[in-house]
């Protein structure tokens, strides 16, 4: 009984295994009973034909005494041992009990022994057909027939007992059957479907994330454990959900957050990299507002100085004095504001200590306080950030200090040579003049001889003060232009309008390939030679070609003038012995020839100093691309 209370399976099954017992009981019995009926409709055609034999007895006897003949005779000793061995026979004995105290078996004996002691003896017995008493056998036939008559009667009650058995057993089993069923049909209805209804409602519920209903289910069956089960489940889910909701929000803000906090990195990273070595300007500002967004503070910069490594404070928020190194005493970046923040006493914080460093090279330390509470990983990220992004500024603000300052030697340089090849050359030979003058003077040389002195002196500075226009000429074109094509494009515009004629310019060639130096002996070869073009060609046309190809410039200047008197030795002009000195200086080949079509070329073939570094191996161009604007 307690399985039973205890498990709707165990009622389900004991239900199922009622009805198919009852079920079983039913047809067995029911074949039990036909089994017992076998042979009752038999038993009764077998006492209707007594009944009708002993009728034709009477017949038989009532024909012998009108007629007594052989035949009759014979049909009447027939028809007596019919009647007997229909009497004696098997077929009513099987469906006569043995009980001695049946009716039916008692009623039968009775037959019988009238009929063995009484009736047949009388009818078999050796007599004439006169002597016989046909009214007394007759009586005793009716008498007899009377008896079978009761017999039949029984038998067919009996028949009638076992058919009116049988159809009350098979209504009270399907009375049982249906009390059996009706009993599961609402043990199903009560507690399977509509606890299965409240389950699946409260599984919709939860699908739908409302973890709040409840299951009312009693009892200690299944689907009540179930119940329980679901109950202990939603509970559960709906902290899970709302420490899963809370997680959530907390890292939509980290997220909201971080991304803020990337923004503001992201937006000053121009001011931070193009804001040359003003970090207070340009760091100040994002620092500040990763302190509102990331709810830490007060951060310290410091840089270590690159000669002794000393650590140099040069930037904090919300700081009560100035860095001790502070260049603007009018910036108050540093400073509290007017209003300021409720500062967390350092025994109430920890400080997080962020190296400044790229690759091998520690350039600083940036320190940032924040709560006792420990920080989340997504804001140690961003901090990590900032400081590879403080760093890259850093080393980025120092590499273009070193390049600015490596630049400006290397144009001092570029400037001094320029002058010492050219105008401290002219100003020699003019002092070497000067000195001779003063000689012949001393020795009063005559007026002639002096006068050659003084044509060479003045030829002398004309070609001085010529040289040093176009000095200036080419510093202003080099110092206004953003680099060589800008100052052959106004160096084409500037001949084109000198010569009165069309002159070209081809360039192809990638940006930052030429240092100062080659660009600086580039230009001066190609202005050389336009100068000389204009003054002896004589030309109506004019082309500058400058192309890189083959790990190699190339530079050609043609016209289509009168050309050279002697192609294969070309004139020794002043023009021309500049530009086999610059050509020289740069290690390239020069050619000056007559063109086929007319005119004059002049072609210098040199591979540039960032392509010879580049055939280097890795380790020597990289010990050497520090030098790349160095003097050759």
């Amino acid at each position: 009984m307690k399985l039973l209370q205890r498990s709707l399976v165990a009622r389900i099954i004991a239900s199922l295994l009622a009805i198919s017992g009852m079920a079983l009981i039913s047809i067995t019995l029911t074949m039990a009973m036909s089994n017992s009926s076998r042979g009752d409709a038999a038993a009764i055609n077998v006492a209707g034909s007594l009944r009708m034999n002993a009728y034709q007895i009477m017949g038989a006897l009532q024909r012998l005494e009108y007629a007594p003949e052989e035949t009759s005779e014979e049909q009447l000793a027939s028809l007596v041992a019919s009647f007997d061995q229909r009497l004696n026979g098997t077929t009513l004995q099987q469906t006569i009990p043995t009980d001695d105290r049946h009716e039916r078996l008692r009623q039968l004996e009775k037959i019988q022994t009238y009929w063995q002691r009484t009736l047949r003896p009388t009818l078999q017995a050796p007599s004439s057909a006169a002597e016989r008493d046909l009214d007394t056998l007759e009586t005793m036939i009716v008498a007899m027939v009377n008896d079978i008559e009761v017999l039949v009667t029984y038998l067919e009650e009996s028949t009638e007992a076992k058919v009116r058995l049988l159809g009350m057993m098979q209504v009270l089993f399907l009375v049982l059957i249906a009390i059996v069923v009706a009993i599961a049909l609402y043990d199903v209805r009560y507690n399977l479907v509509v606890p299965l209804r409240q389950l699946m409602v409260l599984a919709r519920e939860a699908a739908q994330r409302n973890f709040k209903p409840r299951s009312q289910l009693r009892g200690s069956d299944e689907l009540a454990l179930l119940g329980h089960t679901f109950n202990k489940m939603s509970a559960e889910l709906a902290t899970s959900y709302a420490a899963l909701e809370d997680t959530v929000s907390r890292k939509k803000q980290e997220l909201e957050r971080s991304n803020q906090a990337l923004r503001v990195m992201h937006d000053a990273s121009r001011s931070l990299y193009g804001g040359g070595n003003d970090l207070c300007s340009s760091a100040a500002p994002m620092l500040r507002e990763l302190e509102k967004l990331l709810d830490v503070g007060p951060i310290r910069l410091s840089l270590n100085d690159p000669f002794d490594q000393r650590e140099m404070p040069v930037l904090e928020t919300h700081s009560r004095t100035r860095p001790e190194y502070c260049r603007d005493q009018d910036c108050h970046a540093c400073l509290i504001d007017p209003r300021p923040l409720e500062l967390v006493a350092k025994n109430q914080s920890q400080c997080l200590l962020l190296p400044i460093s790229v690759g091998d090279t520690l350039l600083g330390t940036l320190e940032v306080w924040y709560p006792q509470e420990r920080l989340n990983d997504s804001t140690r990220r961003l901090l990590t950030m900032l400081a590879d992004q403080l760093a890259t500024a850093v080393y980025l603000q120092r590499r273009i200090e070193e390049q600015q300052h490596v630049t400006l030697i290397n144009e001092r340089t570029i400037i001094a040579r320029e002058l010492h090849d050219s105008l401290a050359q002219s100003l020699s030979y003019l002092k070497m003049q000067v000195a001779r003058l003063e000689r012949m003077q001393q020795k009063e040389a005559t007026q002639e001889a002096q006068s050659a002195v003084f044509d060479e002196l003045r030829n002398g500075l004309n070609s001085a003060y010529r040289q040093l226009r176009e000095l200036l000429t080419t510093f202003r074109l080099k110092l206004e232009g953003p680099g060589l094509q800008f100052a052959l494009r106004q160096t084409v515009d500037e001949f084109t309008q000198r010569m009165g004629a069309t002159v070209e310019l081809d360039y192809d060639v990638p940006p930052y390939l030429l240092n100062p130096n080659e660009e600086i002996h580039v230009l001066q070869i190609i202005r050389e030679a336009l100068a000389n073009t204009h003054k002896h060609a004589q030309a109506h046309w004019a082309a500058v070609t400058v192309r890189f190809a083959d790990a190699q410039l190339l530079v050609r200047i043609e016209d289509d003038g009168i050309g050279l008197e002697d192609d294969s030795s070309p004139p020794m002009h002043y023009g021309l012995v500049i530009i086999r000195d610059r050509a020289n200086t740069l290690n390239g080949e020069l050619s000056i020839a007559n063109r086929p079509t007319g005119g004059t070329g002049i072609e210098i073939v040199f591979t540039p100093l960032t392509a010879r570094l580049i055939q280097r191996q890795p380790s020597q161009a990289a010990a050497d691309s520090h030098l790349g604007t160095g003097i050759s």
